[in-house]
C-alpha cells in the first residue's frame, strides 16, 4: 500500500530498525539527504551533518507490511517478552535501566539533533507555543530522564510481594502475591521523556511495554529507543520488552487498543480528545483521567494566612498540570475577609478571575457561565464561587468535579474529616494545595499517569498500579469436605 509521509528536513534512514529489523514505511530513501542516520546494531553511533535549511520533502514509500500487520507483530513480540520480563530479576531489571541512563547520558548530542528535526517540524506546522514547549528536550529535560530511570531503579520492587498469608480452618494458608500486569500499551503526545518515564516503570514492574507516542516526536522516541535497546542488551532482556511504534499512522493506534489477545491495558496520556476517543473505542481495558477540574475549598474556620498561600500555589505553581486548581469556593462567613487580599494576589499574577454574582459583588472579575465550573482552564483563569457551608461546597465538587484532586483549608477537624470522607475524588486533600497531586511527590517514585477510574486503580498509578495480584494457597495434603 502507498504511505505518504511529510517530513521536514531531508532524512536519510537506513532499512533497518535499531534491531536490524524492517520498518514499516522504510523500504526507500529520501533523496538529497543533509541529515543521516545510521544506527549500528544496540549502538547509538549516528554519523551525519545538520544543516539549518528546512525543505518540505514529501516521501512516496510503499510499505511491505499494512500497519494492522506491523501492530500484530509487535503484539505478539510483546506477549512473547512479558513472559520472560516477568519472571526477570529485581537486579537484572535494575540493570537494564542503569544501562539505559548511560546510553542516554552518552548519546546527549544524537538524542538532541533528532528533537531539533521535530521542533523544525512543529514550528514548521504551526504547532502551538506550549506543545513545542513540552517537545523540546532541552539539557535539563535529558537530566531529569536520567535522574528517574536511576530513581525507579532504586525503589522496591513490587513483584512477587506475599501479603495476609493466613491460616484457615482448614489448615490451608491463604495470601495474596503481586505480579506483573502483562503487556501494557501507552499512547501519549508531545512529551518525548514521556517514553523514558513509561519504559522505566513497566520495566520495573515486571511488565512489556508498547509505546505510541504523538507523530510530533518521532525522531526523538526513535533516538531515545536506540537507548532503551542498548539498555535491555546490556542486562540479557528481550528487545520486545519494550517497542516504540515506528509508524505515525493513526490506524496503529486503532490496532493497539483493540488487541486483548496481546494487549492487557492501555494507558493514555494526553488531551481530551485523545483519551475520550481511546476510551470509546478500546477493546482493552483503560487506565485514565479526562480532566483535572480541581477545588480548593476555604472553610469558614481556615486560617485566612495559610488559606491565601495555599491557594495562590494550588494556581499559580504551573497552569498546565492536570493538578492546577480551577474553581476556588469560599465559605461566604470569611468571603468578605477573604477574597479582596487573594483577589488582589492572582491579579498581580496576572490570573484571569471570573465569579458568581455574589463574589462579583466583592471583587472584580467576569461573570461565572455554568460551563466554567466544569471547565478544565490549563491557563492563567480562575473560576471563584461562595458558597453556604461544607454542605454546598461538596455538593458543589461531586457536581462539576472531574473526581481527580480536592482540597479543603480548615482548622476545625470534624469538618475536615467529613470533607475526606464525603468528596468523591481519587485524591483528597486538607490544608494542601492541588497541584501536590504527583506521583513523585506521592513517594511513589514516578506515575505513568493519574487515574480517575475506580478500577483497576485510582490516583497516581506507579510501580504497584502497574501489577495487580493473585492468591497463593499452600497446604499440606489437607481435602474439602
Amino acid at each position: 500500500m502507498a504511505w505518504l509521509a511529510w517530513h521536514w528536513l531531508s532524512v536519510t534512514v537506513s532499512p533497518a530498525g535499531p534491531l536490524g529489523g524492517a520498518l514499516p514505511g522504510n523500504s526507500g530513501r529520501a533523496r538529497a539527504a543533509l541529515f543521516t542516520i545510521r544506527p549500528t546494531l544496540l549502538g547509538l553511533r549516528w554519523r551525519g551533518s545538520y544543516n539549518r535549511r528546512l525543505y518540505l520533502l514529501l516521501i512516496n514509500q510503499t510499505m511491505t507490511e499494512s500497519v494492522l500487520d506491523y501492530m500484530t507483530r509487535l503484539g505478539r513480540a510483546a506477549r512473547a517478552a512479558s513472559r520472560q520480563v516477568a519472571h526477570a530479576s529485581t537486579a537484572q531489571k535494575n540493570r537494564a535501566l542503569l544501562a539505559t541512563a548511560e546510553a542516554l547520558d552518552a548519546a546527549r548530542a544524537e538524542l538532541t539533533a533528532a528533537n531539533q528535526l521535530d521542533l523544525a517540524a512543529g514550528l514548521a506546522s504551526g504547532l502551538e507555543p506550549a506543545l513545542l514547549e513540552r517537545l523540546e528536550l532541552t539539557p535539563a529535560r535529558i537530566d531529569g530522564m536520567l535522574v528517574g530511570l536511576r530513581q525507579v531503579a532504586a525503589l522496591p520492587d513490587p513483584v512477587g510481594a506475599i501479603r495476609d498469608m493466613s491460616y484457615r480452618p482448614s489448615g490451608i494458608q491463604v495470601g495474596k502475591m503481586r505480579v506483573p500486569i502483562g503487556v501494557i500499551g501507552i499512547i501519549y503526545e508531545s512529551r518525548p521523556n514521556v517514553t523514558i518515564d513509561a519504559a522505566s516503570l513497566c520495566l520495573k514492574s515486571g511488565n512489556a511495554t508498547i509505546l505510541r507516542g504523538g507523530s510530533e516526536a518521532i525522531h526523538s522516541n526513535r533516538a531515545i529507543a536506540l537507548c532503551i535497546q542498548r539498555g535491555l542488551a546490556v542486562a540479557g532482556l528481550p528487545a520486545a520488552a519494550v517497542q516504540v511504534v515506528e509508524t505515525t499512522d493513526r490506524e496503529a493506534v486503532g490496532a493497539l487498543i483493540s488487541m486483548p489477545e496481546f494487549v492487557d491495558v492501555i494507558v493514555p496520556r494526553g488531551g481530551k480528545g485523545l483519551i475520550e476517543r481511546i476510551s470509546r473505542d478500546a477493546r482493552v481495558p483503560v487506565i485514565k483521567h479526562l480532566d483535572g477540574i480541581c477545588h480548593v475549598y476555604v472553610e469558614a474556620l481556615a486560617d485566612l494566612a495559610k488559606a491565601q498561600q495555599i491557594a495562590f500555589n494550588a494556581k499559580c505553581y504551573r497552569y498546565g498540570i492536570c493538578g492546577a486548581m480551577e474553581t476556588l469556593l469560599v465559605d461566604q462567613a470569611i468571603a468578605a475577609d477573604f477574597l479582596p487580599a487573594m483577589a488582589a494576589q492572582f491579579r498581580a499574577k496576572g490570573v484571569e478571575l471570573r465569579g458568581c454574582e455574589r463574589t462579583r459583588a466583592l471583587i472584580e472579575a467576569l461573570p461565572a457561565t455554568e460551563a466554567d465550573w466544569g471547565t478544565e482552564y490549563l491557563a492563567a483563569i480562575l473560576s471563584i464561587r461562595i458558597v453556604d457551608g461544607l454542605d454546598q461546597a461538596i455538593e458543589h465538587i461531586n457536581h462539576y468535579g472531574s473526581h481527580h484532586t480536592d482540597s479543603i483549608v480548615t482548622e476545625h477537624q470534624g469538618q475536615a474529616r467529613r470533607f475526606i470522607a464525603e468528596v468523591d475524588s481519587s485524591s483528597v486533600m486538607l490544608n494542601t494545595p492541588t497541584c501536590f497531586a504527583d506521583g513523585f511527590e506521592y513517594g511513589l517514585g514516578a506515575e505513568i499517569g493519574i487515574s480517575t477510574d475506580k478500577l483497576h486503580a485510582r490516583g497516581p498509578v506507579g510501580l504497584e498500579g502497574l501489577t495487580c495480584e493473585k492468591y497463593v494457597v499452600i497446604g499440606d495434603g489437607q481435602l474439602r469436605g
